[in-house]
């Protein structure tokens, strides 16, 4: 659902009065709601931020790089790095695209019933349908139900992608507005053939561009009868009361006590039903290969909040988090026994302030371990300044953590991918600097420093002749520091009344002893259009073509029994243009998207396109699709 900004602050929003007589409400009244209550409302416009939005993750993915397959992972063509976290997560972050997590979830505020609509085309055979229905019962009570699936086929050997994304949500206010309730339930399910990219005799075929392997389904991957299933439910509550409390026309102040808690259960399962020891390694057993990775959780948080009008807002609280991560099994190998399992819990303490000191809007938030068997910690501020036509914001964060338990923790039945280890904490230093203006430039600038950064690298498989037949990925802690800047720009620009260039620009810059963190020097994106009404104005059409381009570099590859990407220095790639024309058009409240994706490629002299190290690109394909937005 696409949103447009009304507010932006961790402060209660005063319910209006809902009815269905009179004039249509306004669509500045369909209110959308994040887990840190900040608002924004409907979006039903039609511009270019909309068009880089309609993809199967609904966002831009400027610093993505899809693979060829709706459903499969994108790989990074720019960094960004958690830093408000206190425990560690399953891993297979790969595979977490599109999985919703707790920040992922909206609540709603609508004065009559929404409906939003997405459908788009897949590859192949298949298709994509997001659906959402919210209503509010009453002024205090909001409802809303949701559901995303696709399914698509792909153009090569199994990599058929299916995934479906279940979720509820209510929130509820008292008439008084003394009690507030949130609380949402998610089910998530995301299945993908794994092919582990194409074989050495047809990839050297894809790239000669041979005649026979014009059908991309006769070109022989490395894997023919794997899978991988990321699947997780998890259920959250979110509730508060005002203790103390004044309103009037000079003065506020609130003070409130809340709780907040989810329960979270999710698996990552590789399975396989024969092995193939060539391209992943030595394995325990030949059939039937089945590696699941577990991960239950569960957080309870309890503390006050108060807001004054001329004090600010705090926020402070204690959690008890409790993790159970592992396998149903021991294995014993001949370094040692690989344990089964990682289970302990933390307490913690988070706090956070908000405050407008002169002109200048203060916020930071915080969080550390205080007891448990993890350490932890992190600090986050920003100051933020606003022109007449220029919002500039500059932050500060630092932050202490454990790595992902998979680095931890891994078992496998290819004798590869079993490991454990004991990591340092990964140390984060961040400085930021944005810049947001319609009339001048849209601007970011982030310097992240990093020690102890893990990551997994590339392993070569070999056969008794030394030569390379497949890869695995296997954890590492970086011994040196690495600093690590990005520089990105954006700017729309309109002339001649109908028409716009719309270009958006990043640079980056590691400085590291090993080639760990490994991005494109140059990402670039431009998009030339032309915007005009017709029919009476009844519609609104958007047409022109788009051209990205990345410069060479040493692409992370993709593990598939891990669900991770990782790195390699054997093969730079990139340095392509990837090109597509579009028209897009609105009538009323329906958008409708009409693309021809990566139209280059049928005049390409070359076929040097690939979206990891052996997965290729997608080829020219004819995309559309529409988002309808409509209100009872």
């Amino acid at each position: 659902m696409q949103k447009g900004t009304i507010n932006d602050q961790n402060r209660p929003i005063s319910n209006k009065e809902v009815t269905v007589e009179g004039e249509k409400p306004p669509i500045t009244d369909y209110l959308i709601i994040s887990q840190k209550r900040d608002t924004t409302y409907l979006d039903t416009t039609l511009t270019m931020a909309k068009d880089f939005k309609f993809n199967y993750l609904r966002q831009d993915d400027f610093e993505l790089m899809p693979f060829h397959n709706v459903g499969q992972p994108y790989n990074e063509l720019g960094k960004s790095f958690d830093l408000e976290l206190l425990s560690p997560r399953l891993g297979s972050r790969a595979r977490h695209q599109n999985y919703y997590e707790i920040d992922d979830v909206f609540d709603y505020y609508v004065p009559t019933p929404l409906t939003d609509l997405y459908f788009k085309t897949a590859v192949n055979q298949g298709q994509q349908l997001e659906a959402l229905f919210t209503s509010n019962l009453s002024p205090q009570f909001n409802f809303s139900i949701s559901y995303k699936g696709v399914r698509s086929a792909g153009n090569y050997v199994n990599t058929l992608s299916s995934s479906g994304n279940f979720k509820f949500t209510s929130s509820y206010t008292s008439k008084n507005k003394a009690y507030r309730l949130r609380v949402h339930t998610v089910f998530q399910d995301h299945l993908n053939e794994e092919n582990g990219g194409l074989e050495a005799a047809s990839l050297q075929g894809f790239r000669d561009d041979e005649a026979n392997f014009q059908n991309r389904g006769r070109l022989e991957p490395n894997l023919t009868d794997a899978e991988s299933l990321l699947d997780g439910k998890r259920f959250y509550i979110d509730q508060d009361y005002e203790i103390i409390g004044k309103k009037d026309s000079t003065s506020y102040y609130s003070g409130r006590i809340y709780n907040k808690a989810y329960y979270e259960d999710k698996y990552y399962r590789f399975s396989q039903n024969s092995a193939d020891e060539g391209f992943l390694g030595e394995a325990y057993i030949s059939s039937n290969l089945q590696d699941q990775t577990n991960l239950e959780e569960g957080m309870i948080e309890a503390g006050a909040t108060y807001d004054h009008h001329l004090l600010g807002f705090y926020k402070a609280g204690i959690a008890r988090h409790k993790y159970n991560y592992g396998y149903d099994r021991l294995i014993n190998q001949n370094s040692g026994v690989i344990n089964n399992r990682l289970i302990g819990e933390l307490y913690q303490f988070k706090a956070a302030f908000e405050k407008r000191i002169g002109k200048f809007d203060v916020t930071a938030t915080g969080g550390v371990n205080i007891a448990g068997d993890l350490d932890g910690q992190f600090i986050n501020g920003q100051a933020s300044y606003s022109f007449k036509d220029v919002a500039v914001t500059a932050g500060l964060a630092i932050s202490s953590r454990a790595p992902d338990f998979i680095f931890t923790l891994h078992q496998s039945d290819y004798l590869n991918y079993n490991w454990q280890n004991s990591f340092n904490n990964i140390e984060k230093q961040e400085l930021s600097f944005l810049i947001d203006s319609e009339k001048y430039v849209n601007a970011q600038v982030t310097f992240t420093t990093l020690q102890d950064h893990v990551y997994f690298a590339q392993s070569l498989v070999t056969n008794t002749n030394n030569e390379v037949t497949g890869y695995n990925a296997l954890p590492l802690q970086a011994s040196g520091d690495i600093t690590y800047l990005k520089i990105k720009l954006n700017k729309d620009i309109s002339f001649l009344r109908h028409f716009g260039l719309d270009n958006t620009l990043m640079y980056q810059q590691v400085t590291q002893t090993d080639d760990i963190i490994n991005v494109p020097d140059l990402t670039a994106r431009s998009t030339f259009y032309y915007k005009n009404r017709f029919f009476k104005n009844a519609l609104l059409l958007q047409t022109g073509v788009t051209a990205k381009y990345f410069t060479e570099y040493h692409m992370d590859g993709y593990d598939p029994v891990l669900g991770e990407f990782y790195s390699q220095n054997t093969e730079e790639l990139g340095g392509f243009p990837m090109i597509d024309l579009f028209v897009n058009a609105k009538i009323r409240q329906t958008r409708i998207f009409f693309k021809l994706e990566h139209a280059n490629q049928l005049f390409a002299g070359n076929t040097n396109y690939f979206s990891a190290p052996r997965n290729p690109y997608r080829d020219f394909s004819i995309r559309f699709g529409l988002v309808w937005n409509f209100f009872l």
